[in-house]
């Protein structure tokens, strides 16, 4: 059995779908590709199940009854991926703001590399990010700054949601514990593998906004991950984490 899995999770992608799952099946590495789909109004879910007949073997759908965060979305998608033994496990976006030509590197950094955690970053190696707005460039950035900050992890890129996980790691972590589903779910899991002593590697990438559909970002989102981090470091302290 292939021994990597793509995790996209996806609401009202249908704009992106069809291209995202070509070009990460396309790549040189046979990647597998699960999508884990919210119910999504625009049946993007219909769309996957076409392409799986295509690409049956390699591609999969798990589709939950409503919108429920991406956090919980990944989760979803750990636990399946654990069950069915990859060893590789990715997230991605489904927008193409994460380059697919990327995943080999992830791959290389935890396979033939000592990585347990891979990072695709955009700040590693300066500011490596096209089409965003400055406001929420400097958001993004300066949010790693408080991250690094709170928890003494020295991660340049704290919020990126591009990544490969050994399975390991997942196992390690007990993904049923992950609580947050923005930001600061991102922040969770790396802050989590830190804790566990793991190694964790950041990879430059450059990372550009999406050009269709539609930004999940949301004040929420950003409110809980500041209040995220602060709550983990707690846990922490406490050895409750």
């Amino acid at each position: 059995m292939n021994d990597c899995i793509v995790i996209i999770p996806t609401y009202n992608e249908i704009e992106n779908i069809e291209s995202i799952i070509r070009s990460v099946l396309s790549q040189h590495k046979p990647f597998h590709v699960l999508i884990v789909d919210d119910n999504s109004p625009d049946h993007t879910a219909d769309k996957v199940k076409l392409l799986q007949q295509e690409f049956g073997g390699r591609l999969f759908l798990e589709i939950r009854k409503k919108k429920s965060g991406l956090g919980t979305a990944y989760v979803h998608g750990f636990k399946w991926a654990l069950a069915k033994k990859y060893d590789f496990v990715f997230e991605m976006d489904a927008d193409f703001s994460h380059n697919p030509n990327d995943l080999e590197k992830l791959y290389h950094a935890c396979h033939f590399g000592n990585a347990d955690l891979a990072i695709g970053s955009r700040y590693v190696t300066g500011v490596n990010v096209v089409n965003w707005p400055l406001s929420r460039v400097l958001m993004s950035y300066f949010a790693s700054v408080y991250v690094r900050m709170i928890t003494g992890m020295k991660i340049h890129d704290a919020t990126a949601g591009f990544v490969c996980y050994k399975r390991e790691v997942l196992e390690k972590i007990k993904v049923d514990n992950i609580r947050f589903v923005g930001y600061a779910f991102q922040i969770e899991m790396k802050y989590r593998t830190f804790c566990q002593k793991f190694k964790i590697t950041e990879v430059p990438i450059i990372f550009t906004d999406r050009t269709k559909g539609v930004s999940k970002m949301s004040n929420s989102i950003i409110i809980e991950a500041v209040f995220g981090v602060i709550s983990l470091r707690i846990k922490k302290l406490f050895n409750t984490l």
